[in-house]
């Protein structure tokens, strides 16, 4: 943020802005409570408390460095394999903390997948990359519902048509948006509840970028999204809520038509509309 705009939008001018959800909502999945993130002494993410809606896309939306994707990894402790990281409050996973000292981590992760920025399939053949999380989990019965679960989550990802003659090929052959999608693919044969989207498609061409928005509208009817933008029209076309952070802080939280179009808060205006990023 430049100097003129932090005089004219300090960050404790205002409380966060958080606009109640219409009466129709679904239910949420996860609940974070009074959540504040640190690196050492420095907090990456400072008194957080939102909702994500069961069955909806959320989008986090905010300059580089406000402790977006720092919150995103909160919601499956995928922050734990950092050193010096503190987290105070709760995550709330239908109604359980999951920093509680009995919370299963390893079934935290199949319960709440994530897809990273950068595709990062295994060296491994198409087949073996999607298989991966349900054999270590030992969530096949049978070898014929291994196919079945590889099969349904490549259908699920819309990438099945495409690669179902070559699933013996090495994924890293695929092109990136094809490569991104083996990745959704593998998360999403563990059947989870909930998928964490880190910029998904910031390293996709147009077109891929385009399967992947049009993929989340289908997922959504199984899963709760909550995905990671610095594309404010990415976050407009997909999500159904919204939330801004800067400088660790949750801003404004709304359904995303109110937030791109009416929101609350000048520093909200001010970000959407191009004056500071």
């Amino acid at each position: 943020m430049d100097l003129a705009t932090a005089r004219d939008f300090p960050l404790l001018k205002t409380q966060p802005q958080v606009r109640e959800a219409p009466s129709a909502t679904p239910g949420t999945v996860i609940d974070t409570e009074k959540l504040t993130i640190r690196y050492g002494e420095r907090a990456a993410v400072q008194d957080v408390t939102l909702p994500f809606y069961r069955n909806l896309v959320t989008a986090i939306i905010g300059p580089s460095g406000c402790g977006k994707s720092t919150l995103l990894r909160t919601l499956n402790r995928m922050n734990d394999t950092i050193p010096g990281v503190g987290v105070e409050g709760k995550v709330l996973l239908d109604g359980r903390d999951i920093y509680a000292s009995d919370f299963d981590v390893i079934n935290l992760r199949r319960r709440v997948g994530m897809v990273f920025q950068q595709p990062n399939p295994f060296p491994k053949s198409i087949y073996d990359n999607v298989a991966f999380g349900v054999r270590i989990n030992g969530l096949a019965s049978s070898r014929s519902d291994l196919h079945d679960r590889v099969e349904q989550a490549l259908r699920s990802a819309a990438l099945w048509d495409e690669v179902k003659d070559r699933l013996k090929r090495n994924a890293l052959e695929l092109s990136g948006g094809e490569q991104q999608r083996v990745c959704i693919a593998r998360a999403l044969a563990v059947q989870p509840e909930v998928l964490l989207m880190d910029e998904p498609a910031s390293a996709l061409d147009p077109v891929s970028t385009a399967k992947i928005e049009e993929l989340m509208f289908e997922l959504k009817k199984r899963y709760s999204i909550v995905i990671v933008t610095h594309n404010m029209q990415q976050a407009a076309r997909v999500s159904d809520f919204t939330a801004f952070l800067l400088s660790g802080a949750l801003v404004e939280f709304s359904p995303t038509p109110h937030l791109f179009t009416t929101p609350v808060d000048p520093r909200t205006e001010a970000y959407i509309t191009g004056r500071f990023g």
